[in-house]
């Protein structure tokens, strides 16, 4: 078993890649290896919002309990921030120093060019068979499997109940007028941030297509062709402009916030409502905040489309250790280790048999309400092998779609036409 000093050394290196492309040499390199000791690489994001509740640990425990049943295989695992993790993967791939295993937000142009094992190469019939319906067919590519869902979420409406019973405020509310109107009542009674509207880098392309099902549009329509700039997306950017940030109802500049930073202002109280997921519920309640939940606003009533998001991982061909990686996919996907970083995380399963556990166990009751929304939520197109770009480019300029003087409908057909050029490329 690799020892925990053999660790922390390629944790530093993995580390010095982050500061200079040099390090991080992956080992393994020929066919399907079958005899002797063979160390897999892997990279990971962090689902944590603190050291004490890092990934990190997650793995580390894991990886434990594989290596003492596995005594032929080795599995190194760094942890990078979501804000981090899916530009350094695609640095590493670039250089040829792939991981043997990547976490991280989107996998169809790795499997476009080739790079990918399919989900069949490496899973056991059972374990393949385990996924969610609509996760599997999120994950293929020309129906061949490469994307394996690992944590999945839907979004509702987190506000304080606190701060809506200082404002006058007496529920949540269901449209966007009724939005506007409770900000507006938070804003007078002195809220700092009425309404967090996370555009940052972070998670931008999640927070716009909220705002996008919400007004009738999305990314792509019914046959997944970008419209990015149909009528329906430039009227609700025209909205936010004009109606909400234009108004100072958002209380910073959107494009200046990551989700996270949105997160922790909640949880100190700071904040009257969000767009959240369900591991905002635990870090609401470790900062005392009395909130409640409801469906995410639309523009004329409840949205009708709930926004579903999957994170994933791939294998990576590169150093030839198909056989390896499968052994330890089948373990992670095991259903006590799917519950549990479910569990730890407040994130929803994505395989039926912790799905089931999940349901069944009063004491996940929180988490029902995302369940119920998960089998019809909306997905990222992630089957699009153009989507990790266009995805990039909605975090760089989602921010510029709500400022005073932008021009929404400019922003967003230079979106679409980026991802028309994008996706004609990697055909």
């Amino acid at each position: 078993m690799m020892t925990a000093a053999r660790r922390r050394r390629w944790r530093r290196g993995a580390a010095g890649v982050l500061a200079a492309a040099t390090v991080l040499t992956l080992s393994g390199c020929g066919g399907d290896s079958t005899g002797g000791r063979v160390t897999l690489r892997m990279v990971a994001a962090d689902y944590g919002d603190s050291k004490a509740n890092s990934s990190q640990k997650y793995w580390d425990r894991l990886v434990e309990d594989f290596e003492s049943e596995h005594e032929g295989i080795e599995v190194d695992v760094t942890v990078l921030d979501w804000a981090d993790v899916d530009k350094e993967v695609a640095e590493m791939a670039d250089r040829g120093e792939a991981p043997d295993i990547a976490q991280i937000g989107a996998y169809a142009d790795y499997a476009a060019e080739g790079k990918l094992y399919s989900a069949d190469q490496l899973l056991s019939i059972p374990a393949q068979a385990d996924f969610l319906p609509g996760l599997a067919q999120a994950g293929e590519v020309h129906r061949t499997q490469y994307g394996l869902p690992f944590a999945a979420s839907t979004r509702l409406l987190f506000y304080n109940k606190t701060l809506f019973e200082k404002a006058g405020v007496t529920g949540p509310p269901r449209s966007w007028e009724e939005l506007r109107q409770a900000a507006r009542a938070l804003e007078d009674a002195g809220v700092k941030t009425p309404y967090a509207l996370p555009l940052g880098p972070e998670e931008a392309q999640a927070e716009t297509m909220m705002w996008m099902l919400g007004g009738g549009g999305g990314y792509t329509d019914n046959i997944n062709s970008y419209v990015i700039d149909s009528p329906e997306n430039v009227r609700t950017f025209e909205w936010l402009r004009d109606e909400f940030v234009g108004e100072g109802l958002t209380g910073t500049d959107p494009g200046g916030l990551n989700r996270q930073e949105a997160f922790d202002a909640f949880a100190r109280g700071e904040v009257g409502m969000l767009n959240g997921h369900p591991t905002l519920m635990r870090q609401a309640e470790q900062g005392g905040v009395k909130y409640g939940m409801a469906p995410l606003p639309g523009r004329e009533g409840e949205s009708e489309v709930a926004m579903g998001v999957a994170d994933w991982l791939m294998a990576f061909k590169e150093n030839g250790h198909r056989k390896q990686v499968g052994t330890f996919l089948d373990f992670v996907y095991g259903e006590e280790n799917v519950r549990d970083f479910s569990e730890r995380y407040d994130l929803l399963p994505v395989t039926n048999s912790a799905s089931e556990a999940m349901r069944a166990d009063e004491g996940n009751e929180h988490l029902w309400d995302f369940l119920d929304q998960l089998p019809a939520a909306d997905f990222y197109p992630s089957d699009k092998t153009s989507w990790a770009q266009v995805s990039r480019d909605v975090k760089a300029k989602a921010g510029s779609l709500v400022r005073d003087g932008a021009d929404p409908a400019g922003v967003l057909s230079e979106i679409q036409r980026d991802a028309a050029r994008a996706e004609t490329a990697v055909r």
